[in-house]
């Protein structure tokens, strides 16, 4: 077994030193407060604690105050939190074994600390203390333990994922917390000076242990994203169009062949590139640019996009001359837009991936730098993938490569603030999320294939070609974009344990990572559930969506009007896209292509009809 990125696995055997940890810290509190607490320094501490207690001045009251909360028990609980779901949603590629190694940390060491307060008691100091004194041993210092476990851990990952000397200036930073708190818990007469000592030892060992069975073997330096290659990470930090053209050169390799075929076909042919304007400002349209003409893309024509035309002219352009090859450079929305031109002409695909979620890009394995996927893409071979096909009331029929939906999701789409997605990216769409937790179910119908209706409840029901969404998040675990079939589910949690059965089924998910791919499965009629009945699943070549009353519905991202019908229906293999490896390969290993694969390759464009 290995780990990402190459490292070799240890196994998670080092956590069977935290029992180990929690004698040694047993035999040092009954040390300390047992044979040694009559010598030197021991006997001193009474007489520390009161001259502090004696000095107190109201400035460094006010400062040990704001220290002595920065690991109170509700501080490192929702610090944690908070950090856990940033490091899962903020990065483009989620950081699941850095949330793994926090969570795991704090709640070690908090564990550690209760079971030796159980054998060692020891009462607080003889001052006037200036917070409320828990019912526990004043041995070890539980907020100087946990204050180790949280910022001494974020110390660790910011000194793994960090580049430059901020890293060290941020690191030092944090690791001047836990200091800081011991100090202002003696000051307060809250602690001991040893109590303050034992909490740095055993929050110190609970990150060494977690931090042994985690990450030990990985590299310090940021490792390149799934699928991404050194040449197209060096790509990542160019500036200018000429390091962008130098990176985006064809690869000795066995990618050559093809790459040798697409500058062949380029050269026969214009390329059209759809850009989205604000999704692909000036420099990174440079490195595009630099990427088909190192491909052997010469004549290139760019198609601007608007509000009005997502995709731009490109259906005109289509019908006057087919070209060599489409590439988008925007995000799923873009995307989706072109591809309902392109689906069913056999024109191959390519897609710079730079809007806000990217969601079909991910679910491809391709790399989130945009020219690096790109040029990689273009580097490997033409694949047919899936799409589907929806249209309901108010909705003309048209095409998406990701998933369709109506309900809580769309609603969240919806009221996403335009701001805050600028700003953080599609982790504004959690922020919105919030927003509509409280908000009512929807009572529904589904048709399965033609079958029999069934009658639901749910908060949201989607319908993927794809099934991982953001951070990593498999909601729809079946679904392939070369299956032939589409995934369902119903999501409909019953009340507050409902909400978090289905959060931690979901959460488990993340954490075990990507489940094996496999094929299409047979469709069920009446479906299967998970997660206490929260989640609902489907699988089927047509599904028919009645809702009792108007619901928000999204397609691939983008809000569409409100309404109470969606049918949606696959169409097989109708999009040719560009891809460094079959879309199902297993383990991110290029798969062979079929033959229908290797001779639809640059296939010679049939005239264009538009619909």
């Amino acid at each position: 077994m290995k780990r990402r990125y190459g490292a070799p696995a240890r196994g998670t055997w080092p956590v069977l030193l935290l029992p180990v940890q929690t004698a040694l810290m047993v035999g040092l509190g009954i040390l300390v407060t047992g044979p040694a607490a009559g010598h030197w320094p021991f006997s001193a501490e009474n007489r520390a604690n009161q001259d502090l207690a004696e000095r107190r001045a109201a400035p460094v009251t006010g400062v040990s105050e704001w220290f002595s909360a920065l690991a109170a028990t509700e501080t490192v609980i929702g610090v944690t939190l908070l950090c856990i779901v940033a490091l899962l949603v903020l990065p483009r590629v989620a950081w699941r074994t850095e949330a793994l190694f926090l969570g795991a940390s704090v709640a070690a060491q908090s564990a550690v600390f209760v079971v030796v307060t159980m054998f060692v008691e020891r009462p607080r100091p003889a001052v006037p203390r200036l917070d409320g004194a828990p019912p526990t041993s004043s041995f070890p210092s539980g907020h100087v333990g946990a204050s180790v476990a949280l910022y001494g851990g974020l110390a660790v990952i910011a000194l793994l994922r960090m580049r430059g000397p901020w890293r060290y200036a941020v690191s030092g930073a944090l690791l001047l917390v836990p200091p800081a708190v011991g100090m202002s818990r003696i000051y307060r007469g809250m602690h001991f000076p040893t109590d303050v000592v034992g909490g740095l030892l055993n929050g110190a060992a609970t990150l060494l242990v977690i931090g042994f069975a985690l990450l030990y073997g990985r590299d310090s330096t940021k490792p390149a994203e799934p699928g991404k290659s050194a040449r197209s990470a060096d790509s990542t930090g160019s500036a200018d169009s000429t390091g962008s053209a130098e990176s985006a050169k064809p690869e000795s390799s066995s990618s050559g062949a093809c790459a040798d075929s697409a500058a062949t076909a380029g050269s026969d042919r214009p390329v059209l590139v759809v850009r989205h304007s604000l999704g692909c400002p000036d420099e990174l349209a440079d490195r595009v640019r630099a990427v088909l003409t190192a491909r052997g893309y010469r004549e290139q024509r760019w198609i601007p996009t608007s509000a009005e035309r997502p995709c731009g002219a490109l259906a005109e352009e289509l019908a006057a001359s087919p070209p060599a090859l489409v590439v988008v450079c925007g995000g799923d929305g873009t995307l989706r837009a072109c591809a309902d031109v392109v689906a069913g002409t056999g024109i191959p695909l390519a897609v710079a991936p730079c809007g806000t979620g990217n969601l079909l890009a991910r679910n491809l394995g391709l790399t989130l730098d945009p020219a690096g996927a790109l040029d990689e893409a273009l580097a490997g071979d033409s694949f047919g993938i899936d799409v589907g096909r929806v249209e309901g009331d108010g909705l003309a029929p048209t095409r998406f490569t990701v998933m369709a939906g109506a309900g809580f999701d769309a609603a969240m789409v919806r009221d996403a603030s335009p701001w805050l997605k600028s700003r953080l990216g599609w982790a504004a769409y959690v922020l919105s999320a919030l927003r509509h937790l409280g908000d009512p179910g929807m009572r529904l119908s589904i048709r399965i294939d033609g079958g029999r209706r069934h009658r639901r409840r749910a908060r949201m029901v989607v319908i993927g070609n794809v099934g991982t969404l953001q951070g990593g998040l498999p909601l729809l675990p079946g679904a392939r974009p070369d299956s032939g079939r589409l995934e369902v589910v119903l999501f409909d949690p019953r009340g507050v344990l409902g909400w978090f059965t289905a959060a931690g089924h979901l959460a488990a998910r993340i954490l075990r990572g990507r489940p094996p791919l496999r094929r299409a499965v047979p469709a069920q009629a009446g479906g299967h559930r998970e997660a206490g009945g929260a989640l609902e699943y489907f699988s089927a070549t047509r599904v028919d969506i009645h809702c009792a009353v108007p619901q928000p519905r999204e397609i691939d991202g983008d809000v569409v009007a409100d309404g109470t019908r969606l049918t949606v229906a696959v169409e097989p293999g109708a999009l040719r896209m560009f891809l460094p490896r079959a879309p199902s390969a297993p383990g991110g290993v290029p798969g062979p292509a079929t033959a229908e694969d290797r001779t639809g390759r640059r296939p010679a464009a049939p005239a264009h009809q538009p619909r």
